[in-house]
Order: structure tokens, then sequence, then C-alpha cells
């Protein structure tokens, strides 16, 4: 758990984000991260269908409710702390460069019209089937952060590259019991749950939390 590489690190965050911590003892055993890993890749598979219709529909609609491009690729943290590039469909107005800080609350005014829609019924993490099934991400386990953004919260707050001993995910049981959080304060919140579940990580929990994810898109609950 201290050998975590950061991607494009000055020396100094280096030496701060690599201090010395107490390791997490991650549950489940290789059996569990086996077939967790296979069921990710046979589910996604499964979803590329809902993909390509979701895809289609939103290029119908997207000239008219939400102009720009279908997707947003943004660079997030992931396992061993390293960046990939994860895809949503965009539901927010595109800018040149992302100026939110870490601590800032989510520009909710680029928001675009359809972009309420998709965000609410999750259909937003769509693509990022693309990302389980290139290995960056799995289906549950701690959601990724932006990069930069991750950087900071390795510093400030305690144990939160903890997280990504394990491939984030598209869902996670801080996402659905706590919904979106912003900032330092928030992302406390959100590391002491995501390692709850990784200290508990099992079939069981895992299936629980597919129950809790359906439930969520469900009732349009959170951001």
């Amino acid at each position: 758990m201290n050998s975590f590489r950061f991607i494009e690190s000055d020396p100094r965050f280096f030496a701060e984000a690599t201090r010395e911590m107490a390791p997490l003892q991650v549950g489940g055993g290789r059996s569990f991260w086996f077939m967790k890993r296979i069921f990710d890749c046979l589910f996604s598979i499964f979803l590329i269908p809902a993909l390509l219709i979701c895809a289609v529909l939103l290029t119908i609609v997207n000239p008219f409710l939400n102009p720009g491009s279908l997707l947003y690729v943004q660079k997030r943290m992931g396992k061993g702390c390293t960046s990939f590039s994860a895809y949503k469909f965009r539901s927010m107005r595109s800018v040149s460069k992302l100026e939110r800080g870490a601590d800032d609350p989510l520009e909710s005014d680029r928001i675009s019209m359809a972009g309420k829609f998709i965000r609410k019924s999750r259909i937003d993490e769509l693509p990022q089937i693309i990302n389980v099934l290139l290995g960056d991400m799995s289906l549950l386990g701690p959601r990724p952060d932006y990069f930069e953004h991750a950087r900071e919260y390795c510093v400030s707050v305690p144990n939160y590259r903890s997280r990504y001993s394990v491939r984030p995910g598209i869902s996670g049981l801080a996402q659905v019991r706590l919904g979106y959080v912003e900032g330092t304060q928030g992302t406390h919140a959100k590391t002491a749950v995501d390692l709850e579940y990784l200290r508990n990580a099992s079939f069981r929990q895992d299936t629980a939390l597919v129950f809790e994810t359906i439930r969520c898109v469900a009732m349009r609950a959170g951001a």
C-alpha cells in the first residue's frame, strides 16, 4: 500500500503522497477479486446494446437540448493512484479547461436541460463500461475523482489513497449511502465509507450494493 505511483507529479508531492502509513487490510481474498473481474467483463458486455441505444438517442437529442460532443473524457485517478481517461456521456456545457478547485461546489449552471435528466438517471455513467472492459474500472468500488483533485486529497485526507488499492467503480458504497459529496470535508466522509467497503469486501456485500444501486437509479437519487 506504500508503493503507489503518481503520474506527472513533482518530487515534493510524490514525497508527501507516498509517506508511510498503516496498510489497509482489504477483504475478499483472491477468489473474490478474480470472480469480481469476470463478472465485471460479462455484465459490461451485456450492457453494450444499452450503451449503443443511448448513444443513438443522445446523438439525436443533443443538438437541441445539449449542444456539443456526445462524450466527455476526463482524467481520473485509478488503481495505484495512476491516471486514466474516464468516459461519460456529456451532461454539462463544454469548457476549454476545468477551473473548479478541489473544494469548489459543482458548477450546476453548466448542466444542460438534457444533462439534468442524463445525470439523474445515471445514463451519463454508461460509457464507463468501456473503462471496465479496458481494466481501468470495476462495476462496483470507490468512485474515482478527477485526477488533479485526487492529488490534493491524497495529501489532505488521511488514508484517501487507500481507496485506490483496487480498481475504482462506476457505483460504490459511498455513492449510494452518501450521494454526491463535494470538497475535502465531504471526501473525508466518502473515504471512511469506501474503506469500510474494502475491509468488508465480499460477494454478499457486492450483491447488496447492486440492489442499492438499482434502487438509487430507479428513485433518481443523488446529483
